[in-house]
């Protein structure tokens, strides 16, 4: 990890690493699994890559990031596609990928790259299969991803539900809080897919005000969190969408929910054991 120290690596802490302990133990498996089916053709892809390496703050030190820990897979992925933003992180992946023709790195929106340039690459009828982790800093990700990926049936994904931006910037107890910014409510709306979740995250109260209209009360996180795994399933398609998982700091709070979305049997069931063991261990 020498050769990528010009770039101000982002500091995580435990609950990142341990979303880094998950996909490495569910890309392991993922790989190991197509291995044994010969015609198809494993792909990885990171929507917000970062730049290869992150600064423990448990560790006190540099740890691999997903883009490493994908490249150290073994069996290996036939391809990789890494997209950021951040032109110094793009930089840093490629002192890390150079060499290797089957990483391709993408500096932009994910978004549109993900959409235009990537998936179509990843279809079901040319019996390719992806890995895709989407793990936007907070609501980041528009709806379409999330949507094309699961009704292409060849993409499986690990998704960063960021629940705490939600609270910071939308989701407060007063819904008209002059405060929330428009811009806000529309990224909110985008990573929604439209402006549904008013519903789930609040719902009127049984009384009603002095002044006869009905007030609203702001559901919790868990309930937040099951509207959209209620929306990646009957919305976005995905057949397997196992309870998430929520990403806590230090103090309790939780900073996201882990998704895991699939439409296939197998790698619902590794993701649904290895989700269990965590949930177990505590976050």
């Amino acid at each position: 990890m020498e050769q990528i120290t010009e770039y101000k690596a982002d500091e995580i802490g435990h609950w990142s690493e341990m979303k880094l302990d998950i996909i490495r133990e569910y890309a392991d498996a993922y790989s190991r699994v197509l291995k044994n089916q010969k015609r198809l053709y494993p792909v990885y892809i990171d929507g917000f890559s970062g730049g290869g390496v992150h600064v423990s703050k448990t560790k006190q030190g540099l740890i691999p990031g997903s883009p490493l820990i994908a490249l150290g897979v073994k069996p290996e992925f036939k391809e990789y596609h890494f997209i950021d933003l951040d032109s110094q992180k793009i930089k840093a992946l490629s002192d890390i990928v150079a060499g290797k023709s089957n990483a391709h790195l993408y500096e932009g929106d994910c978004n549109s790259i993900l959409l235009d340039k990537v998936f179509p690459q990843v279809t079901y009828e040319q019996f390719r299969r992806g890995l895709c982790l989407l793990d936007p800093y907070g609501l980041h990700l528009n709806w379409e991803v999330i949507e094309t990926a699961g009704q292409m049936k060849s993409i499986e994904i690990f998704l960063n539900f960021p629940v705490m931006d939600m609270n910071r910037n939308v989701l407060w107890q007063d819904k008209n809080d002059e405060r929330i910014r428009p811009e806000d409510i529309q990224r909110m709306s985008a990573f929604w897919g439209d402006d549904s979740w008013e519903g789930i995250a609040y719902t009127p109260k049984a009384q009603q005000n002095l002044f006869g209209g009905v007030e609203v009360q702001k559901e919790d996180n868990e309930t937040i969190a099951e509207g959209f795994r209620d929306r990646l399933k009957k919305v976005a398609g995905f057949e397997f969408v196992p309870k998430p998982l929520p990403m806590r700091n230090t103090i309790g709070a939780t900073v996201y929910y882990l998704f895991f979305a699939s439409n296939n049997k197998v790698g619902n069931r590794i993701a649904e054991h290895i989700l269990k063991r965590y949930r177990l261990k505590g976050t």
